[in-house]
């Protein structure tokens, strides 16, 4: 088993690493690369959807960015401690009828000792946004990294 560093028990420079880590992976969109980020057993609650396992993980990340189009995401440390790391994320994104949305949501994090992410819990809640009002664009451009997330 090869880990995925930065490892448990983090520091804040190495769980901010981990986080924007994930939202690099995440910018992909691509969900096979991102899975390889969770654990084989790794279990998510998203929503009100439940997912365990790689497989299962990069089936939900393929039907996302099916529908959630032009995808551009933000991620924000939050807390950490231990093994577990929260986070504060937005993302912005297009639908099939051309409606542009902000999401904004918290993450729990739970890691094992491979620094692979065993658990995953998301709550999420969608903001209909005007096309003008968009401000993520893409991956995060260096001078933005570690900038913290607006509230609105």
């Amino acid at each position: 088993m090869t880990g995925r560093p930065p490892l448990p028990p983090f520091t804040r420079d190495t769980a901010a690493q981990k986080v924007q880590a994930a939202e690099d992976a995440w910018n992909t969109r691509d969900p096979h690369k991102v899975a390889l980020a969770y654990s084989e057993d790794s279990v998510w609650r998203n929503r009100d959807t439940f997912v365990t396992g790689r497989a299962e993980i990069a089936e939900f990340l393929t039907r996302k960015w099916e529908r959630e189009q032009e995808y551009a995401l933000r991620k924000d440390l939050w807390a950490f401690d231990g093994n577990r790391i929260a986070v504060r994320f937005q993302y912005e994104c297009r639908d099939a009828d051309g409606r542009w949305w902000r999401s904004y949501g918290n993450e729990l994090w739970e890691f094992d000792e491979h620094g692979l992410m065993t658990r995953r819990e998301a709550s999420i809640n969608d903001v209909p946004i005007e096309e003008r009002e968009r401000r993520i664009f893409g991956p995060r451009p260096e001078p933005e990294r570690g900038a913290t997330l607006p509230v609105r």
